[in-house]
């Protein structure tokens, strides 16, 4: 399991996530939508893009809309591939012309705070656009998500959150952005019809922003609330823990075990923590989870699934998923001071992500070889 240090600036580590299945909106099609979040602050950003976005792509995204405003991250937690992440710092220090030392791609599930907040912004854009926001105006120019979800994050930054005591805004800039409704002069006795109908149109979405942003937050109580209840575990309980950062029970993702164990409880850390003792391939690892990925072992399950293994340990070979299959190498260089070599691969189905792998982390490294140094050679 990973452990992360706490952020000590804003905008020093960031929680990502892709919001996807929207309808094609705007000029350039978009389908989907990147969700920022500062995990020192607690302060979203949303952003357009496409599903099918590379490394490169969402690094171009950032560098132009986020950047600026925020700097370069120094680390980003998102529940994509490790490499496309790796590859996204990678892509942005390139651009800002600096070099990382060791870019860092962290699972969401060491920052449950910001997971759990990453839910609840997404929750509150679905809701956002399933409400079907399209709006004509008098000029018969039409507003739909992608054009009106600005309204969204601008209700969330200026309203009042119960953790915290105050806005986001005020956390971030120590003030709170002037709304539309706010400039507008109420003693002016004509106003031109087009803006009055995006008025109409303002006011429309302002109040379904905060009707999803509530009903979001509302949601996510319930659910806590009801999922929330932690066993009493004593130190001796037998007890599974979940299989979700134990990266070493590899296979495809679908067929792994979701929990392992049981394991022995030798340590109590206060409500949140618990030590286990962990045994066979796993006893090298950190010993200590938090409540939320430990349940209570029921000895009954043996007694009714006699067929099931309660200890799953065995590591199954490594399937490559379709679009992560390898399609040839294209170069090789030496490691200075050591015995030993890199091979630079191309995927089957994606571009601009090759990287550099040892011998022993290529698949079917041998036959990839020789068809790599066979057309290398020299033709006569």
């Amino acid at each position: 399991m990973i452990h992360i240090q706490e952020p000590k600036s804003p905008w020093e580590i960031v929680h990502m996530d892709w919001f996807i299945a929207l309808p094609p909106s705007g000029d350039k099609r978009y389908n989907a939508r990147l969700v920022i979040v500062d995990t020192y602050r607690k302060t979203p950003i949303f952003l357009p893009c496409h599903k099918d976005d590379t490394a490169m792509d969402t690094a171009l995204l950032l560098r132009s809309r986020v950047i600026s405003h925020t700097g370069l991250f120094e680390n980003i937690i998102s529940d994509r591939d490790p490499k496309f992440t790796s590859a996204l710092l990678t892509n942005l220090h390139r651009f800002c012309g600096t070099k990382s030392s060791s870019p860092t791609a962290y699972h969401p599930q060491t920052d449950g705070l910001a997971e759990t907040m990453i839910h609840t912004l997404k929750d509150m854009i679905r809701r956002f656009c399933a409400y079907g926001s399209e709006f004509k105006d008098s000029d018969g120019f039409t507003h739909d998500w992608c054009t009106l979800i600005p309204e969204l994050e601008l209700e969330y930054k200026t309203s009042v959150h119960s953790s915290t005591g105050q806005a986001p805004a005020i956390l971030e800039k120590g003030w709170n952005p002037r709304l539309p409704a706010d400039t507008l002069r109420k003693d002016l006795i004509e106003i031109h019809p087009a803006a009055s109908s995006f008025k109409i149109m303002l006011d429309k979405v302002k109040h379904h922003a905060k009707r999803s942003m509530n009903d979001a937050f509302e949601y996510a109580k319930q659910k806590w609330d009801k999922s929330h209840k932690v066993p009493d575990f004593k130190v001796g309980d037998l007890v599974l823990v979940s299989a979700l950062n134990l990266n070493d029970i590899r296979g495809p993702k679908k067929l792994k075990y979701s929990y392992v164990g049981p394991f022995v409880i030798v340590a109590l850390h206060g409500t949140n923590a618990i030590q286990v003792e962990l045994s066979g391939e796993l006893e090298n690892k950190h010993s200590t989870f938090p409540v939320s990925l430990i349940k209570p072992y029921q000895p009954a399950e043996k007694e009714f699934f006699p067929l099931r293994n309660p200890t799953p340990l065995t590591v199954p070979p490594v399937e490559q998923s379709e679009d992560r299959k390898l399609k040839k190498v294209i170069k090789e260089r030496r490691l200075r001071g050591k015995n030993q070599g890199e091979y630079l691969v191309r995927y089957r189905n994606i571009v601009h992500e090759d990287e550099w792998l040892a011998k022993s982390e290529i698949p079917d490294s041998d036959k990839l070889l020789r068809r790599f140094r066979h057309e290398r050679r020299p033709q006569a």
